[in-house]
């Protein structure tokens, strides 16, 4: 489900799939879900790599680079059930933005400002799309999907490397995270057909509302198992 979203609009394989992964197995997070985000975007960019806004890129990089460093003392030093709300609430965060789709300028700023909580949020909890979606929402679709998708794939690799650096990427996350990229290839694949009959509108408000859901389960699951 998550790849037919982010095959549609860029992004939302973390959205959608994050908080359920951290309910069914988080020990294997955010490493599963990193190599399924370093997977995908090779999809798009096979296509349209052409089309990247390196200079926006290279901002968004700037700034991820110490949301990463940041990100790395979060999963060292918190807690997995406490990190597990922290990805419930990064979700539901995502899901008001994205619903209310807020102008944001994009400039150097911006963009650097929207690496650098992507780097938190991306390399704490596998959710890393939103705050760089929302600064290139409005630019065209071809640049949008490969910007985003250069992002991601340089992003998750990045990720890896900070997970195995603290220990935490076992290698039960990265067998799973094999295992898992055959349902994201067909959700990527199934994605281009749908892409021109369904409603966005109300494939959005779907997206949002299940993801929304999913926070909150996440979020009932850890304080029950905390009590």
């Amino acid at each position: 489900m998550g790849a037919i979203v982010q095959g549609g609009v860029g992004f939302g394989l973390g959205l959608v799939a994050a908080p359920v992964l951290t309910m069914l197995a988080p020990d294997l997070m955010p490493g599963a879900i990193q190599v399924v985000n370093m997977t995908l975007p090779l999809f798009t960019l096979a296509v349209e790599w052409r089309r990247v806004d390196w200079r926006g890129l290279g901002f968004a990089l700037l700034g991820r680079l110490p949301g990463s460093a940041i990100a790395a003392v979060i999963i060292v030093y918190v807690s997995v059930y406490t990190r597990g709300v922290f990805v419930a609430v990064m979700v539901l965060i995502a899901v008001v933005l994205t619903a209310r789709a807020l102008s944001v300028p994009r400039n150097g700023y911006t963009i650097t400002s929207a690496g650098f909580v992507s780097g938190i949020t991306g390399t704490a909890t596998g959710i890393g799309g939103p705050p760089i979606a929302l600064v290139y929402q409005n630019a065209k679709g071809p640049q949008i999907r490969a910007t985003l998708a250069m992002f991601f794939f340089l992003s998750a690799a990045q990720s890896l490397v900070i997970l195995q650096f603290v220990g935490e990427l076992p290698g039960q996350a990265l067998l799973v995270g094999g295992v898992l990229i055959v349902p994201m290839v067909l959700g990527f694949l199934v994605s281009g057909p749908l892409r021109r009959y369904l409603d966005g509108g109300k494939v959005r408000v779907g997206v949002l509302t299940v993801a929304a859901l999913s926070a909150v389960g996440l979020i009932v699951q850890n304080v029950i198992t905390a009590l």
